[in-house]
Protein backbone atom coordinates (compact mmCIF):
# COMPACT_ATOMS: atom_id res chain seq x y z
CA UNK A 1 0.00 0.00 0.00
CA UNK A 2 2.71 2.46 0.53
CA UNK A 3 4.58 1.83 -2.40
CA UNK A 4 1.68 2.33 -4.10
CA UNK A 5 1.17 5.97 -2.40
CA UNK A 6 4.82 6.39 -3.14
CA UNK A 7 4.47 5.56 -6.67
CA UNK A 8 1.54 7.68 -7.49
CA UNK A 9 3.03 10.67 -5.57
CA UNK A 10 6.46 10.61 -7.81
CA UNK A 11 4.04 10.27 -11.04
CA UNK A 12 2.68 13.55 -9.77
CA UNK A 13 5.72 14.81 -9.42
CA UNK A 14 7.15 14.18 -12.63
CA UNK A 15 3.70 15.24 -14.30
CA UNK A 16 4.27 18.74 -12.35
CA UNK A 17 7.80 18.88 -13.24
CA UNK A 18 6.78 17.90 -17.40
CA UNK A 19 4.14 20.32 -16.83
CA UNK A 20 5.92 23.16 -15.80
CA UNK A 21 8.49 23.04 -18.59
CA UNK A 22 6.24 22.87 -21.25
CA UNK A 23 4.71 26.01 -19.79
CA UNK A 24 8.55 27.29 -19.92
CA UNK A 25 9.42 26.28 -23.28
CA UNK A 26 6.05 27.87 -24.62
CA UNK A 27 6.36 31.41 -22.81
CA UNK A 28 9.93 31.54 -24.08
CA UNK A 29 8.76 30.74 -27.13
CA UNK A 30 6.17 33.40 -27.61
CA UNK A 31 8.48 35.84 -25.90
CA UNK A 32 11.04 35.30 -28.76
CA UNK A 33 8.28 35.76 -31.50
CA UNK A 34 7.39 38.91 -29.51
CA UNK A 35 11.19 39.82 -29.72
CA UNK A 36 11.61 38.89 -33.19
CA UNK A 37 8.41 41.21 -34.18
CA UNK A 38 9.62 44.05 -32.63
CA UNK A 39 13.32 43.87 -34.13
CA UNK A 40 11.28 43.19 -37.44
CA UNK A 41 9.06 46.34 -37.15
CA UNK A 42 12.22 48.48 -36.05
CA UNK A 43 14.18 47.33 -38.65
CA UNK A 44 11.77 47.76 -41.43
CA UNK A 45 11.25 51.58 -39.99
CA UNK A 46 15.19 52.06 -40.08
CA UNK A 47 15.33 51.01 -44.17
CA UNK A 48 11.71 52.94 -44.70
CA UNK A 49 13.49 56.04 -42.82
CA UNK A 50 17.23 55.51 -44.85
CA UNK A 51 15.34 55.12 -48.35
CA UNK A 52 13.26 58.27 -47.68
CA UNK A 53 16.47 59.76 -47.02
CA UNK A 54 18.35 58.83 -49.68
CA UNK A 55 15.37 59.57 -52.28
CA UNK A 56 14.88 63.20 -51.68
CA UNK A 57 18.43 63.53 -50.37
CA UNK A 58 20.79 62.09 -53.28
CA UNK A 59 20.30 62.48 -56.84
CA UNK A 60 20.80 60.48 -59.89
CA UNK A 61 20.96 56.78 -59.71
CA UNK A 62 21.06 55.98 -55.62
CA UNK A 63 17.60 58.19 -55.47
CA UNK A 64 15.85 56.29 -58.33
CA UNK A 65 16.80 52.83 -57.10
CA UNK A 66 15.58 54.68 -53.50
CA UNK A 67 12.21 55.34 -54.87
CA UNK A 68 11.81 52.50 -56.25
CA UNK A 69 12.23 50.40 -53.46
CA UNK A 70 10.34 52.69 -51.20
CA UNK A 71 7.05 52.44 -53.30
CA UNK A 72 7.75 48.77 -53.84
CA UNK A 73 7.61 48.61 -50.15
CA UNK A 74 4.86 50.82 -49.34
CA UNK A 75 2.65 49.54 -51.94
CA UNK A 76 3.14 45.98 -51.01
CA UNK A 77 2.99 46.27 -46.80
CA UNK A 78 -0.64 48.59 -47.73
CA UNK A 79 -1.99 46.02 -49.79
CA UNK A 80 -1.09 43.48 -47.39
CA UNK A 81 -2.87 45.13 -44.37
CA UNK A 82 -6.01 45.24 -46.01
CA UNK A 83 -6.56 42.00 -47.11
CA UNK A 84 -5.75 40.09 -43.96
CA UNK A 85 -8.12 42.82 -42.18
CA UNK A 86 -10.87 41.97 -44.21
CA UNK A 87 -10.53 37.97 -44.55
CA UNK A 88 -11.37 38.13 -41.03
CA UNK A 89 -15.14 39.38 -41.77
CA UNK A 90 -15.30 38.45 -45.62
CA UNK A 91 -13.82 34.48 -46.43
CA UNK A 92 -14.13 35.56 -50.20
CA UNK A 93 -10.54 37.12 -49.99
CA UNK A 94 -8.85 34.17 -49.13
CA UNK A 95 -8.40 33.72 -52.98
CA UNK A 96 -6.91 37.37 -53.11
CA UNK A 97 -4.73 36.54 -50.54
CA UNK A 98 -3.21 33.58 -52.21
CA UNK A 99 -2.95 35.38 -55.26
CA UNK A 100 -1.16 38.16 -53.37
CA UNK A 101 0.96 35.82 -51.88
CA UNK A 102 2.24 34.66 -55.26
CA UNK A 103 2.65 38.57 -55.95
CA UNK A 104 4.95 38.73 -53.05
CA UNK A 105 7.17 36.64 -54.26
CA UNK A 106 8.19 39.04 -57.49
CA UNK A 107 8.25 41.20 -55.49
CA UNK A 108 10.89 39.72 -52.46
CA UNK A 109 12.93 39.33 -55.90
CA UNK A 110 12.75 42.62 -57.54
CA UNK A 111 13.61 44.32 -54.20
CA UNK A 112 16.47 41.85 -53.66
CA UNK A 113 17.93 43.18 -57.04
CA UNK A 114 17.09 46.64 -56.30
CA UNK A 115 18.77 46.72 -52.99
CA UNK A 116 22.05 44.64 -55.09
CA UNK A 117 22.12 47.37 -57.56
CA UNK A 118 22.37 49.74 -54.64
CA UNK A 119 26.29 48.59 -54.31
CA UNK A 120 27.29 48.43 -58.10
CA UNK A 121 29.76 50.35 -58.49
CA UNK A 122 29.48 50.88 -61.94
CA UNK A 123 26.41 53.87 -62.38
CA UNK A 124 26.50 54.06 -66.09
CA UNK A 125 25.70 50.23 -66.47
CA UNK A 126 22.81 50.42 -63.39
CA UNK A 127 21.24 54.14 -65.01
CA UNK A 128 20.89 51.65 -68.04
CA UNK A 129 18.85 48.47 -66.16
CA UNK A 130 16.38 51.66 -64.30
CA UNK A 131 13.80 51.29 -67.04
CA UNK A 132 13.42 48.04 -66.98
CA UNK A 133 13.17 48.27 -62.74
CA UNK A 134 11.00 50.85 -63.04
CA UNK A 135 8.37 48.96 -65.69
CA UNK A 136 8.90 45.99 -62.64
CA UNK A 137 8.34 48.16 -60.05
CA UNK A 138 5.31 49.27 -61.77
CA UNK A 139 3.90 46.42 -63.03
CA UNK A 140 4.05 44.81 -59.36
CA UNK A 141 2.75 48.18 -57.41
CA UNK A 142 -0.15 48.21 -60.02
CA UNK A 143 -1.38 44.77 -59.47
CA UNK A 144 -1.12 45.18 -55.80
CA UNK A 145 -3.12 48.44 -55.80
CA UNK A 146 -5.87 46.76 -57.92
CA UNK A 147 -6.33 44.20 -55.10
CA UNK A 148 -5.96 46.94 -52.65
CA UNK A 149 -8.78 48.73 -53.67
CA UNK A 150 -11.07 46.32 -54.86
CA UNK A 151 -11.08 44.83 -51.60
CA UNK A 152 -11.82 48.44 -50.31
CA UNK A 153 -14.45 48.59 -52.38
CA UNK A 154 -16.28 45.36 -52.07
CA UNK A 155 -15.90 46.18 -47.98
CA UNK A 156 -17.81 49.71 -48.67
CA UNK A 157 -20.27 47.77 -51.20
CA UNK A 158 -21.90 45.79 -47.94
CA UNK A 159 -21.51 48.35 -45.78
CA UNK A 160 -24.03 50.51 -48.26
CA UNK A 161 -25.87 47.13 -48.43
CA UNK A 162 -26.37 46.77 -44.70
CA UNK A 163 -27.13 50.35 -44.11
CA UNK A 164 -29.68 50.46 -46.79
CA UNK A 165 -31.33 47.27 -45.26
CA UNK A 166 -31.10 48.66 -41.60
CA UNK A 167 -32.80 52.05 -43.27
CA UNK A 168 -35.43 50.06 -44.53
CA UNK A 169 -35.95 48.07 -41.48
CA UNK A 170 -35.95 51.27 -39.33
CA UNK A 171 -38.37 52.76 -41.64
CA UNK A 172 -41.12 49.87 -41.21
CA UNK A 173 -40.58 49.98 -37.84
CA UNK A 174 -40.84 53.57 -37.48
CA UNK A 175 -43.86 53.80 -39.46
CA UNK A 176 -45.07 50.65 -37.15
CA UNK A 177 -44.45 52.73 -34.00
CA UNK A 178 -46.49 55.32 -35.28
CA UNK A 179 -49.45 54.12 -36.27
CA UNK A 180 -52.40 53.87 -33.85
CA UNK A 181 -56.38 53.29 -33.95
CA UNK A 182 -58.42 56.27 -33.15
CA UNK A 183 -61.58 56.05 -30.53
CA UNK A 184 -64.21 54.35 -32.87
CA UNK A 185 -67.40 57.13 -33.01
CA UNK A 186 -70.83 56.45 -31.55
CA UNK A 187 -72.77 53.86 -34.05
CA UNK A 188 -75.70 55.25 -35.76
CA UNK A 189 -78.93 54.55 -34.15
CA UNK A 190 -77.51 53.59 -30.82
CA UNK A 191 -79.74 54.65 -27.69
CA UNK A 192 -78.86 58.46 -26.10
CA UNK A 193 -78.23 57.20 -23.00
CA UNK A 194 -74.89 55.20 -24.48
CA UNK A 195 -73.72 58.26 -26.49
CA UNK A 196 -74.22 61.36 -24.02
CA UNK A 197 -73.70 61.24 -20.44
CA UNK A 198 -75.92 64.37 -18.83
CA UNK A 199 -79.08 62.18 -19.91
CA UNK A 200 -80.72 60.04 -17.63
CA UNK A 201 -80.24 55.96 -18.21
CA UNK A 202 -82.98 54.72 -19.25
CA UNK A 203 -85.11 51.69 -17.55
CA UNK A 204 -82.72 48.64 -17.35
CA UNK A 205 -83.40 45.39 -18.44
CA UNK A 206 -81.33 42.52 -17.00
CA UNK A 207 -78.09 43.41 -16.84
CA UNK A 208 -76.63 46.43 -17.67
CA UNK A 209 -74.94 47.34 -20.70
CA UNK A 210 -70.74 47.03 -19.45
CA UNK A 211 -69.82 50.70 -20.90
CA UNK A 212 -71.67 51.70 -18.04
CA UNK A 213 -70.82 49.79 -15.73
CA UNK A 214 -68.48 51.09 -12.50
CA UNK A 215 -65.03 49.80 -13.13
CA UNK A 216 -63.77 47.72 -10.33
CA UNK A 217 -61.67 49.44 -8.37
CA UNK A 218 -59.79 46.70 -7.31
CA UNK A 219 -59.20 45.63 -10.92
CA UNK A 220 -55.41 46.35 -12.08
CA UNK A 221 -55.30 49.63 -14.75
CA UNK A 222 -51.82 48.88 -16.36
CA UNK A 223 -49.21 46.20 -16.47
CA UNK A 224 -46.77 47.79 -14.17
CA UNK A 225 -49.08 48.64 -11.61
CA UNK A 226 -49.10 46.53 -8.58
CA UNK A 227 -52.73 44.38 -7.92
CA UNK A 228 -54.76 46.59 -4.77
CA UNK A 229 -55.51 44.43 -2.11
CA UNK A 230 -59.07 43.42 -1.38
CA UNK A 231 -61.03 45.38 1.32
CA UNK A 232 -61.25 43.45 4.34
CA UNK A 233 -65.14 43.60 5.80
CA UNK A 234 -65.98 43.39 9.68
Amino acid sequence: MEATIITIMALLFFAFVALGVYATVKVAKAAKRGVDRTLDQARRTVEDTTLRAKSFGQAGVPSELARLRLALRTSMRATQEALQAGAVEDASLKESLDLFHRLSAHGLELDGDLKRLEREPDRAWVAGQLPELAARTERITGSADALRRAARDRAVRFAEDDLSALSAQIDVEAGALRHWTEPEAAAPGAAPGAATHGGAPGPASGSEPSAITAPDPRRTAYPWEKSARPETTT
